[in-house]
């Protein structure tokens, strides 16, 4: 019985870092805390501009996870990683998430998180470039996510700012890129790579605000500073952390399957928190998302 019980709790360490514990786990995090962080975009836009919301978000979020990092004794990255995670964090935190800072100022926080969910079908789009298409079931529920996109399009939610969904949709084309590219090139290690890339990206988002003529708020209301602090340390730190692992770790149609899941998440939050409109377009345009979603996700059980 006690070599029993030795045997389990020496297991029970290795079992909490397997892939099949964690890959869940992780989808998890990304499902809900990035569904949720719509709403606190919208939150923290109330006293802070866009681009330097975001800025500040990631510096602060770089910062700390970097310093904490290297107390701990890990090595900084090389110059080869620090281009590579300056690339990426460019194109993801720098270009995709501060595009959606940028057009939240002209959508609803859930209509927002809808749009971004074509990122999927950009992403296997570019990872085919790199000769990693989807197979025959992951084709399928990829053209029904995007069938529930086209849905979502027929309401008025996003054609009452043109400007609003054309950020969107950059934004989810450079999102999906850099997840695409940074598989392929040489990355800090672990959670390095997270602080690195909030690291490089603040820099650009920050210049981008200041040469625009944005300005940080004198006196920010606490809400708004509640959200930016909610955005650093779960949307960034925890979120953007298990996204990084899953990206390294799983297909590519199954890494970014959060953006059909987030949608649904982001909704439900902003009507019950914010009182946000959802028309009948809208629910129809959810409900084909998250069955492609599930399509997807057999598909990967199969495989």
């Amino acid at each position: 019985m006690s070599d029993t019980s030795a045997s389990a709790a020496a297991a029970s360490p290795r079992s909490l870092t397997d892939p099949r514990f964690l890959i869940p786990l992780a989808l998890f995090a990304l499902y809900v805390i990035w569904g949720s962080t719509y709403l606190g975009i919208r939150y923290a836009l109330e006293s802070y501009p866009p681009f330097l919301l975001a800025g500040v978000r990631f510096l602060c979020a770089g910062v700390a996870l970097y310093g904490f990092l290297r107390l701990r004794g890990m090595a900084p990255p090389t110059p080869l990683q620090w281009r590579n995670a300056a690339f990426t964090g460019l194109l993801l935190l720098g270009m995709g998430n501060g595009l959606v800072c940028f057009a939240e100022e002209r959508v609803s926080s859930g209509i927002a998180a809808v749009a971004v969910a074509s990122m999927p079908l950009f992403a296997a789009l570019f990872s085919g470039m790199y000769g990693e298409w989807p197979n025959r079931r992951e084709s399928i529920g990829l053209a029904i996510g995007f069938a529930g996109v086209i849905v979502l399009n027929l309401g008025s939610s996003l054609s009452g700012s043109r400007l609003g969904a054309l950020a969107l949709l950059v934004a989810a084309m450079c999102w999906a890129f850099g997840s695409a590219w940074s598989r392929r090139r040489e990355m800090p290690p672990g959670p390095m790579n997270t602080a690195a890339q909030m690291l490089c990206a603040s820099v650009a988002l920050l210049l981008v605000g200041f040469v625009s003529g944005e300005r940080l708020p004198a006196h920010p209301t606490t809400r708004a500073t509640l959200a930016l602090v909610y955005l650093a340390v779960f949307g960034s730190i925890i979120a953007f952390s298990a996204f990084l692992y899953v990206l390294k770790r799983a297909r590519p149609a199954v890494a970014t399957s959060y953006a059909y899941v987030n949608p649904p998440v982001a909704v439900l939050f902003g009507v019950l928190l914010a009182s946000e409109h959802v028309g009948p377009y809208d629910l129809a345009g959810m409900a084909i998302i998250l069955f492609g979603v599930a399509v997807i996700t057999l598909a990967k059980q199969k495989r």
